[in-house]
């Protein structure tokens, strides 16, 4: 796509925004029914896999795919997505044993499961990438609708075919499991097309010579992404992951699956509004001048941060009253983990989106230290809460904590001193 023709960053985050609307709408209007057909030990074993597995997929890669829309040359393009799909490749294989010594250790339930959630979301990674680079925001859109409201169309009806004879209780948690990597299998059929130019043949092994020397350089160019980036992403993810595992061994499954529904829940505007804003805001940054991309940056801030008081607020007042009328009573307990997690939550909506800044800003060894600090206050502060005050005192603890740290983050964006400038992109061969 010419630069003539780029879709502006309003209309591209719209266009992004409605899908990840409509994506989002299903989950929401079928999370009753969902929290009816399975249990809170059910939603446990769930958040348990799913927490983990993200753990492990987000780094399949190496995060080489996060480096497409920088490309400049389709050929260096054509060799970062073949890099980035070896490597998924690659560490489906390596999942298998480790599924089942992460299992023996007890981190890790249906570890048959795991090879396929690696294949599922590490491709699906992969080609989202793919498609935001070639700016096919109308695909994209529609992907997170198959992936989405496919996943929480599939858990109700596994839910209810379970219901008809089957226990739908922690037993019954491998359909919760399965329904999300076949959504996710339907957005990866939708994302194949257009193949790039010579076709997905093209890509597989044995790779031409031209193509191995391209992968062999577009490696070095982008080392930052395996070295840098996918720690960082990694270690996000981990923090969820060691959560989870914190709540599972200090009060029990439940548990898990209060704060696994409440964090689903609290955390889909930022998921809808974050991806969105993001994938439109990438490009837009790695090509801006130095003196444009900052101003971009703080009004993303400025406009996330009224939705986001408005999320807290409705939160706090009528948080438990809400996860009761909506899920029924069982989960109640879980809408008092969302007034508690409210004002994090309200922090983690504004920052959401803004993780791809210092991947366009060349900053990535600064997010990865400060994300680390983050990642280890919000460990820290559940299980000093879980000690002191059980879940809730956990939840008010991530909060108290991780606020700050955010407020502290999005000051440090909004003054950025180095912002690299982009020079017009070259043309193919020069």
């Amino acid at each position: 796509m010419s630069a003539a023709r780029a879709p502006s960053l309003a209309s591209a985050t719209l266009t992004l925004l409605w899908g990840g609307a409509l994506a989002q709408l299903l989950p929401l209007l079928l999370g009753p029914a969902i929290a009816r057909l399975f249990t809170p030990e059910a939603m446990g074993v769930f958040t348990q896999f799913t927490t983990l597995a993200a753990a492990l997929a987000v780094a399949a890669s190496l995060r080489y795919e996060q480096a497409l829309p920088l490309a400049r040359h389709e050929a260096d393009a054509a060799a970062l997505l073949a890099l980035a799909l070896r490597l998924v490749a690659g560490a489906v294989l390596l999942s298998m044993p480790l599924a089942w010594a992460l299992h023996a250790a007890g981190w890790l339930p249906l570890p048959a499961l795991l090879p396929l959630a690696m294949a599922c979301s590490g491709g699906l990674q992969v080609l989202m990438l793919w498609a935001n680079r070639a700016q096919r925001f109308h695909a994209l859109a529609i992907g997170r609708v198959a992936q989405y409201g496919g996943a929480a169309l599939g858990q109700v009806l596994l839910g209810w075919l379970l219901w008809q004879g089957t226990a739908a209780g922690g037993e019954g948690a491998w359909a919760l499991v399965l329904a999300p990597m076949a959504a996710q299998l339907l957005a990866v059929a939708w994302l194949l097309r257009p193949a790039p130019s010579g076709g997905w043949r093209a890509l597989l092994p044995p790779a031409a010579p031209a193509l191995r020397t391209r992968m062999r350089a577009v490696a070095r160019q982008h080392q930052d992404f395996a070295l840098v980036n996918t720690p960082h992403a990694f270690l996000g993810t981990l923090q969820d992951a060691l959560a989870v595992a914190l709540l599972v061994a200090w009060s029990g499954e439940a548990a898990a699956g209060f704060w696994g529904l409440a964090l689903r829940y609290l955390k889909a505007p930022a998921t809808l509004v974050g991806s969105a804003v993001s994938q439109a805001l990438y490009p837009r940054l790695a090509a801006a001048a130095a003196d444009e991309a900052p101003r971009l940056v703080r009004q993303v801030m400025a406009l996330l941060a009224v939705p986001a008081l408005g999320l807290m607020a409705v939160l706090m007042v009528a948080g438990p009253w809400l996860f009761q009328w909506f899920f029924g009573a069982p989960w109640r307990e879980a809408g008092e983990l969302a007034r508690a997690l409210a004002p994090y939550i309200a922090a983690h909506f504004v920052a959401a989106p803004l993780a791809v800044v210092t991947m366009a800003w060349d900053a990535q060894r600064w997010a990865f230290r400060l994300a680390l600090l983050g990642q280890v206050l919000f460990v820290a502060a559940l299980a000093a809460g879980l000690w002191r005050g059980g879940l809730l005192g956990g939840a008010w603890a991530v909060s108290a904590v991780m606020v700050p740290y955010f407020a502290w983050y999005f000051w440090r964006l909004a003054r950025w001193p180095r912002v690299p400038g982009r020079a017009a992109p070259r043309e193919e061969g020069t």
